[in-house]
């Protein structure tokens, strides 16, 4: 009973998880969407001055340096890849939380397909979170995956 209850703990942490994540990003898009037909460079000083952060701080300066560049079309590309990556993620974490199949062999698909994306990024450029977000999504594809080869499917009734 104790093992039952772990697992299921450890499929509800996931979906938790990529539930917090597809929430985040889909406020995400909804900002970047905001900011289409709006000047970029006085919104994102404004913001860090809202945040208390220092606009001059060498990475503050690069990404409203970078931003300031941006089209109102690469705006709305970047919004709708947001919304469709949200999309998934909140898909994803529905599923795990209804306990469904498909949705654990789905999210195993679809965190595996960006683990080799997350170690290029890691090799051009190492941090910290770099590294917790890899091993995060290592953990919870092995996870699944040992989950998945255990459980065997129950026979479809004809």
């Amino acid at each position: 009973m104790a093992q039952k209850t772990e697992k299921s703990s450890t499929v509800l942490a996931i979906a938790l998880f990529k539930l917090f994540k597809g929430v985040l990003l889909f406020t995400v898009a909804l900002g970047t969407f905001r900011l289409i037909h709006r000047d970029v460079h006085e919104t994102l000083l404004r913001w860090t001055e809202e945040l208390h952060v220092d606009p001059e701080g060498r990475k503050a300066n690069a990404v409203i340096l970078k931003a300031s560049f941006i089209s109102p079309k690469q705006l709305e590309e970047l919004g709708v890849g947001e919304l469709f990556y949200a999309s998934l993620l909140l898909t994803e974490g529905i599923g795990l939380l209804l306990r469904r199949r498909w949705a654990e062999y789905f999210t195993v698909i679809s965190t595996a397909v960006f683990i080799p994306l997350e170690i290029y990024e890691l090799l051009e450029k190492a941090s910290f979170t770099k590294v917790v977000v890899l091993a995060i999504n290592v953990a919870i594809v092995w996870y699944l995956i040992a989950r998945l080869r255990e459980k065997k499917p129950e026979p479809v009734a004809a």
